[in-house]
């Protein structure tokens, strides 16, 4: 089974059934022992009836005690055997079935992760958590084809040269009456592929809803819209449960058929063999050992229709992780060197300059300028953004993730001890003690297309770092409100924390890198007007000396910052001190009276 740090290799992504054909050879010596284990053991089942037969003709009819005891002990000896084959065929496939989970998952995870920020563009979190969620136990379900798949196709062989030792006619009937099963099932395969498609895409979509639904619950409720939006998803919800329907009418006829029509079939095989009984063709011990086929039949039939059904949803799942894969990150030919010396960030779109070594805050009406702004500068967004006298573009991206950090305010927080959460021992430590490499940006952001340049220091991170970042974001009270300290658990995305807690972890972990630029959206929003003080004074110091921007309205971080530039419909209206602009921009006073209001209240 794939170890969970083994390169899982590189997927075919030609299409679905290329997929499903790379999982099986990425383990063919498991597949291989599989399908040989399953082949063996139908074929006993189906050499039960033969040794019966024997037993019946040489041993009991003609009265031959020794006869009888020699074919009932093969016969039981067979038996045990069979029994330990049948269990390690499903211990094998069980590995089987979990290296493709595994690969799956990792393959999809790795490719998420090189997508980095491209991802959230490219692909809703819908699709990827279907994929997580159903496509990949799919996928890995369907390799049952390459087990009992297999061995069904050896034993409906060998019952068939079996059957042509007994009678020729009874031997034409099975050979030929299987095929027939899988043509008149066929079409129902290709009409499952199809429903089952609009049902997965209809599942992405509606799971990408509700993930949405629980982010914005609060809002919703303060708004007064979540009846609205609740109404919106139930009947989104109606016509998944539609959809859903008509999968399952599909996959009940192939089920129905896939039961009645082998009934069928094996009675007429059973009527056959009784008439050549009765006019003499056959003996009773080969009558036995027809009705011993027969009932061995049902096993490799049933495996193949089963076959059948489960390929045809494994590559409908197969071709949605192939689309997945075949996504691209933007093309990276950046060729240009990084300035050497700390140097200006410039932003055309807005005119936004950002001084080296300055805390520059970006205020306006609207978060989201400010948001657009930081994006460009982080390289997050096609600009025509410069680096001192070089475009953003035409630098390596690893060489920009390496010095510019963009932290948003609902970066993921990971579940696990707070001391993981805020800086793990593979995260790099500052900067004075090596170069880093972390963007705390959403899911699908957290690291980025090409690996880090070579010679990064990789050694753990110290507690001292841990303890100046903590006190820098003003989390020291967090910490000793833990029973454990930095060593207690957290629960994803920190749920087990209040805003304003998760607020100042996410900061502790961006100052813990200490990187050459650090663009801060919203970092103080959540916090109360004592903490927020706190913060924005520790903040000033722990970045002395390295370019810092903060995007905020709060007066209490506008007051810290050496420049602000208020922003209006995303372009530069004014640039100075806080006090300056209160003094002189009636537009940014408005706007900061406001926030003072609010934290009056």
């Amino acid at each position: 089974m794939i170890d969970a740090y083994e390169d899982p290799g590189a997927p075919d992504r030609r299409g679905g059934w290329r997929y499903l054909a790379w999982l099986v050879a990425r383990q063919w010596p498991r597949c291989l022992a599989g399908a040989v284990l399953a082949s063996t053991w139908m074929v006993l089942l189906a050499a039960t009836p033969y040794l019966m037969a024997r037993a019946v003709d040489h041993g009991l009819e003609p009265g031959d005690t020794g006869a009888l005891a020699g074919w009932t002990g093969a016969l039981v000896g067979v038996g045990a055997l069979n029994a330990w084959l049948g269990l390690m065929r499903h211990r094998v496939m069980t590995r089987v079935r979990m290296d493709a989970n595994f690969r799956t998952v990792k393959v999809v995870v790795g490719h998420a992760t090189r997508l980095g920020a491209a991802l959230r563009g490219q692909v809703g979190a819908g699709e990827v958590v279907t994929i997580g969620v159903g496509d990949v136990q799919t996928i890995s379900t369907s390799l049952t084809a390459v087990g009992p798949g297999v061995g069904a196709v050896v034993a409906y062989a060998a019952v068939g040269a079996l059957m042509l030792s007994v009678s020729t006619r009874l031997a034409l009937v099975v050979l030929i009456g299987v095929p027939v099963l899988a043509v008149l099932l066929g079409p129902l395969m290709e009409r499952l592929q199809g429903r089952e498609s609009e049902y997965r895409e209809g599942q992405s979509v509606l799971t990408a809803r509700i993930g949405d639904l629980a982010g914005g619950l609060r809002v919703l409720n303060g708004l007064g819209g979540k009846g609205l939006v609740a109404d919106a998803f139930r009947r989104d919800s109606e016509r998944l449960r539609e959809r859903g329907y008509r999968v399952g009418a599909v996959t009940s006829w192939i089920q129905a058929l896939g039961v009645g029509l082998p009934v069928l079939f094996l009675a007429l095989v059973t009527w056959l063999g009784a008439r050549q009984a009765v006019q003499g063709h056959i003996s009773v011990g080969e009558l036995v050992s027809v009705y011993g086929y027969v009932v061995a039949l049902g096993w490799p039939v049933a495996f193949l229709i089963e076959m059948g059904h489960q390929l045809s949803r494994g590559v409908v799942a197969a071709r949605r992780v192939v689309a997945f894969l075949r996504l691209e990150p933007e093309p990276d030919t950046g060729t240009r060197d990084a300035p050497a010396e700390p140097s200006a960030l410039h932003d055309p779109a807005s005119g936004v300059r950002v001084l080296p070594g300055r805390l520059t805050a970006l205020a306006g009406a609207r978060p989201a300028d400010a948001a657009e702004v930081i994006d460009r500068l982080g390289r997050y967004t096609p600009s025509e953004a410069t680096w001192g006298d070089v475009p953003l573009s035409d630098i390596p991206l690893p060489r920009i993730r390496d010095s510019i950090l963009v932290a948003e305010a609902e970066a993921d927080l990971f579940a696990g001890p707070l001391r993981d959460v805020v800086g793990d021992e593979d995260t790099p430590p500052p900067r004075g003690a090596g170069s880093v490499d972390l963007r705390l940006r959403r899911v699908g952001a957290t690291s980025h297309d090409a690996p880090a340049p070579a010679g990064r220091h990789t050694g753990a991170v110290s507690d001292a770092h841990l303890t100046q970042a903590i006190h820098a974001a003003a989390a020291e009270d967090i910490i000793r409100a833990l029973p454990d300290g930095l060593d207690s658990q957290v629960a994803a995305q920190a749920s087990d924390l209040s805003g304003g807690q998760r607020q100042r972890i996410r900061l502790a972990r961006a100052l813990l890198t200490a990187p050459e630029v650090l663009l801060a959206v919203e970092p103080t929003s959540a916090l109360d007007a004592h903490t927020e003080a706190t913060v924005a004074a520790r903040l000033r110091d722990a970045r002395a000396g390295r370019t810092t921007v903060v995007a905020s309205t709060s007066p209490l971080m506008l007051d810290r910052a050496d420049t602000v530039v208020f922003l209006v419909d995303g372009k530069v209206a004014a640039t100075g001190a806080h006090r300056d602009l209160l003094d002189t921009e009636p537009g940014y006073r408005a706007l900061v009276a406001r926030d003072d209001e609010e934290v009056v209240r």
